[in-house]
């Protein structure tokens, strides 16, 4: 076997030990159980929440134009279902979101690996990022339309702009928990710099890198949302934010709940289905407790 690669899975070993100390195994637990406690819980609080709004439509006498029942919302969902309009909204918002995320990652990461490795950077930059998460993805916007016109590029960098600075903050933070012991193992096997930052010191930031991206995938949802809301009937193809504005310019309120638990749905099924289960299989890998303290 060639020595980078005994060098590496040395490196991957000495890194699982270090996370396991102190560590208690995790007792095995059915599936079914873990579906169960997953599952139930939302789906109560949904029932009861759907219990609440129909008892205030009926106690109170809201009228369609404030509080529309949700047999209305669940119509319009199957009405804009039907007609093909909301399944080419979801996809054209996904699509920007995913695309656009994409880039923040990939930006996110070799800029948050830059301030965490360069002192002097990360002293200089590190509060305009900072900066940057409590500034509203809406805010560039205006911007945005100057600087790209009406086209898919305003929401990219909306995007980009909403979710890089959580990334890097992840990253950062990530990179701050590293064990220094697994700098020094690495040093002593050899790995150049770059090769310490990529191989050992980046697996190694995965639960504050993942934390930061789950964070960014937040605000790059609510971008693109933004920025389709503000730009709706001024030549963007449309998407979810669209459709919302243009229920909303109809005054058409169970148009309007029924765009918002669609936006609502998706960011929960992307939660749950493709980044909850990669941050609970890291944290499991390393030994660590998903759920945290039980």
């Amino acid at each position: 076997m060639p020595p980078d690669t005994l060098a590496r899975d040395d490196l991957r070993r000495v890194e699982a030990g270090l996370d396991r100390l102190q560590t208690d195994a995790p007792a095995a637990t059915p599936g079914w159980r873990r579906f169960a406690a997953a599952a139930l819980p939302p789906a109560l609080f949904v029932a009861a929440l759907l219990i609440v709004w129909v008892l205030a439509v009926q106690l109170f006498g809201l009228g369609p134009d404030t509080l529309p029942p949700p047999s209305a919302v669940l119509g319009a969902l199957g009405a804009a279902w039907e007609s093909g309009l909301l399944v080419q909204a979801i996809a054209t918002s996904l699509g920007r979101a995913l695309i656009g995320f994409a880039i923040a990652i990939a930006v996110g990461t070799v800029l948050g690996l830059l301030l965490a490795e360069v002192r002097p950077l990360r002293r200089a930059i590190g509060p305009v990022i900072s900066g940057l998460m409590v500034l509203p993805s809406v805010a560039w916007v205006p911007a945005a339309t100057l600087w790209f016109g009406l086209t898919d590029a305003l929401v990219y960098f909306v995007v980009l702009m909403g979710g890089v600075p959580s990334i890097v903050n992840g990253l950062i933070s990530g990179v701050d928990q590293v064990p220094p012991q697994l700098r020094r193992v690495g040093r002593v096997l050899g790995a150049s710099r770059l090769r310490l930052a990529t191989t050992v010191i980046l697996p190694a930031a995965l639960p504050g890198y993942l934390a930061g991206l789950k964070q960014g995938w937040a605000f790059s949802w609510r971008g693109v949302l933004a920025a389709e809301i503000i730009a709706a009937g001024t030549g963007l193809a449309g998407g979810v934010g669209a459709l919302l504005q243009e229920h909303r310019q109809a005054e058409d309120m169970a148009g309007v709940l029924a765009a918002i638990l669609v936006i609502l749905l998706i960011g929960i099924v992307v939660e749950l289905a493709i980044l909850a289960p990669i941050e609970r299989g890291v944290l499991r890998r390393r030994g660590l407790n998903p759920g945290g303290a039980r």
